[in-house]
């Protein structure tokens, strides 16, 4: 059962059940952070707009990694709506929102850790303290590292299956494709050449061995 280890974070638990209930479960608290994460959306959204005018419309959700990692969250979080006033674990529970909600924990995941890493690979390009320095590497990796959290959210009320595990690692390796095949990755100030690939590939299969260790299996996945 979800929460069932206690208050005190633990290693498949890392965000405390005091925490997680007391944001998702209470109806301002929820509403707020949805209005949060819209807006991240929409700031995401923006910033990669200007960087994609020849990209296709079908690969927009491919390209731009972070908002689709947020929108993804968004609307999973959403689904808890019905459920305010109540205790996480009674939240709806089914087989579409296994997949919605491992979709959301393997994005959120993957480009919160690949954002620290693909600016670390290269500190020399973004590191510092000038006012530049401080958004496009501190406050653009302490922004992503938040992800982290939001996805060790979903783990109080989520759940998963084998099928919503499958499609999760198939998507993501899809999107490794379209990044580095058809170059279509993030905005950097380098050339990924080899490194960046192999560990966005490791990442993907990373997180979704995370996801099966972490979340809780639907009763009948």
């Amino acid at each position: 059962m979800v929460g069932s280890e206690g208050q005190s974070p633990t290693l498949r638990r890392p965000l405390p059940e005091q925490y997680a209930e007391s944001y998702l479960s209470d109806g301002p608290s929820l509403v707020a952070l949805l209005v949060v994460t819209a807006t991240a959306f929409l700031v995401g959204i923006r910033f990669y707009v200007d960087t994609m005018p020849d990209v296709p419309t079908l690969l927009w959700p491919l390209y731009a990694d972070s908002p689709t990692a947020i929108a993804l969250v968004t609307l999973s979080l959403a689904t808890l709506l019905p459920n305010v006033g109540r205790r996480l674990r009674s939240a709806p529970s089914n087989r579409p929102l296994a997949y919605l909600h491992t979709l959301a924990f393997v994005w959120l995941i993957k480009y919160g850790l690949w954002t620290a890493i693909a600016l670390n690979l290269r500190p020399a390009l973004y590191f510092g303290f000038s006012g530049t320095a401080v958004y496009d590497y501190w406050f653009i990796i302490g922004t992503h590292l938040l992800f982290v959290v939001l996805a060790f959210a979903v783990l109080h009320y989520g759940r998963t299956t084998r099928g919503a595990l499958g499609v999760s690692l198939l998507l993501l390796v899809v999107n490794d494709l379209v990044d580095y095949g058809v170059g279509l990755h993030p905005p950097l100030r380098y050339e990924p050449g080899v490194v960046l690939p192999v560990v966005t590939v490791s990442l993907s299969v990373g997180v979704v061995a995370l996801a099966a260790w972490q979340f809780e299996p639907l009763a009948d996945g």
